[in-house]
């Protein structure tokens, strides 16, 4: 298998690794080489011609190169809490996934913006939905992506100020509406608004899941949070007094963030928080890592020398993410934010897919063992035993009848997979010939008159199956 060559700024090892992709334009080398805070002229254009004295004058060392790839070293000299078994991945911060009308795409934090606020979070752990006044309205009702844009779902209930109902939610982004005896009206106290697709607009909401903590400071008239996942703006998140400290939460999605505050125009990073990475300049910064836990394991192998585990989760680099031999299993808990991918073992430089895991995605003319994390649905379809492969396809991978293939427990054919929020139409595929999900009963027609199946993602609960 070719790994897809890439420039990427990783940590590993109790060293900082720098990948360079010689096939890269000059301006992508200058942005990879600039966060790896690499300082000097023409410093892309020397390396393209071989000239790595720049460099190793900065304290880099050669560690491997090929005909297009080159990789280099350089210890860390800042104090870093990795664990090996457990390694941070340092990536551009990007958030996959489009938005389609009434279902807000995916994005990397979410700070909530009220006139007056209409919507906050009660210590049972619910969110309050109020509409101040319409006393006189006979039937007031709150419908968002939470609810599947419910005609009947969420009535709210009247009280001597206005209308008010209470919904759970997990951390994230919502669009929702409220329908007044009828009528559909955005949150005007809400300021966060995007397009509905139909010339009017949604109110978002974040969730919020994280909150920054400043102890002490008393002294400091201002303090704000900046980081990596909010391109470093330092006038956006400020940070209020509470008890002996400062605290700002928000809403961020999974994965690795950068941050720093700001005290008086002075940045200082986070003293409670060891973990350290370098941004864009190449400067410190503390660094969270939110996201799953996921366990590798590769039994067997009791002779080699080294196992390690590459996929679309870090650019598939195969020196990176090493596992550990426990009783003569290679095992590795990696913290991962949700999402499907594709991803391999190499074992001694050999390239192999995970034997305990037998459903697979195709990605590039490769088939790789897939695994979502936090996956939301789970495909089955009983029975079929003697069929050769089995796969799913559909609106969530443009139809494409080769990328998933579906494993065997039991006497089923199983798929568990992140989709998309709201509806999804599909069909499974055996051994070549299209199938509707003979144990669902929604369906809908198509252009070739055979049906599609149809499921809806509702929001509200984290994993459905059918």
């Amino acid at each position: 298998m070719l790994a897809q060559q890439r420039n990427s700024l990783t940590i590993a090892n109790d060293k900082l690794v720098l990948q360079i992709d010689k096939r890269s334009t000059k301006n992508y080398l200058d942005t990879i080489l600039t966060r790896a805070g690499v300082s000097g002229n023409d410093v892309s254009v020397k390396l393209l011609k071989g000239d790595y004295s720049v460099l190793t004058s900065q304290g880099w060392q050669l560690a491997e190169k090929s005909r297009f790839k080159t990789t280099f070293n350089r210890p860390l000299n800042i104090s870093i809490n990795i664990q090996p078994q457990q390694p941070f991945i340092i990536t551009t911060n990007s958030v996959n996934g489009e938005a389609s009308p009434g279902y807000p795409a995916d994005v990397l934090y979410g700070v909530n913006k009220f006139n007056r606020q209409t919507v906050y979070e009660l210590p049972n752990g619910s969110t309050r939905f109020f509409v101040p006044g319409n006393l006189t309205a006979k039937r007031v009702l709150l419908s968002g992506n939470f609810n599947m844009w419910s005609l009947s779902k969420g009535v709210m209930l009247k009280t001597d100020s206005g209308w008010i109902t209470d919904i759970r939610l997990k951390p994230g982004v919502y669009a929702y509406k409220f329908i007044i005896n009828g009528r559909w009206t955005h949150d005007v106290n809400n300021k966060l608004t995007e397009g509905d697709g139909f010339h009017s607009v949604n109110s978002i909401y974040y969730r919020y899941n994280y909150t920054f903590k400043l102890n002490g400071f008393q002294k400091v008239n201002r303090v704000q949070v900046a980081g990596s996942f909010n391109r470093w703006n330092a006038t956006e998140i400020p940070l209020t007094r509470r008890g002996n400290g400062w605290q700002a939460s928000l809403y961020l999605h999974d994965g690795m963030h950068l941050y720093r505050f700001m005290l008086d125009n002075k940045w200082v990073t986070d003293p409670a928080n060891k973990t350290k990475g370098y941004d864009e300049k190449g400067l410190i910064a503390s660094a969270i890592n939110l996201g799953e836990t996921v366990n590798f394991k590769l039994k067997g192998y009791a002779n080699a020398r080294k196992v390690s585990v590459a996929g679309s989760f870090n650019n598939w680099q195969p020196e990176r993410i090493f596992l550990k031999k426990i009783n003569n299993i290679w095992q590795l808990p990696v913290i991962m934010p949700e999402g499907n991918y594709g991803y391999k073992y190499i074992v001694d430089g050999r390239w192999i897919t995970d034997p305990a895991n037998t459903c697979y995605v195709e990605d590039g003319g490769e088939t790789n063992s897939f695994i979502s994390v936090n996956p939301n649905y789970t495909f089955k379809l009983r029975g079929y035993p003697n069929a050769q492969t089995v796969r799913v396809a559909g609106s969530f991978n443009s139809w494409n009848m080769d990328q998933y293939t579906m494993g065997r427990k039991g006497d089923e054919w199983v798929l568990s997979i992140k989709l998309p929020i709201g509806k999804t139409r599909y069909k499974f595929i055996v051994d070549g010939n299209w199938l509707l999900d003979p144990a669902n009963k929604q369906w809908e027609g198509n252009e070739f008159d055979t049906g599609n199946s149809v499921i809806w993602i509702d929001p509200e609960n984290s994993t459905k199956t059918k």
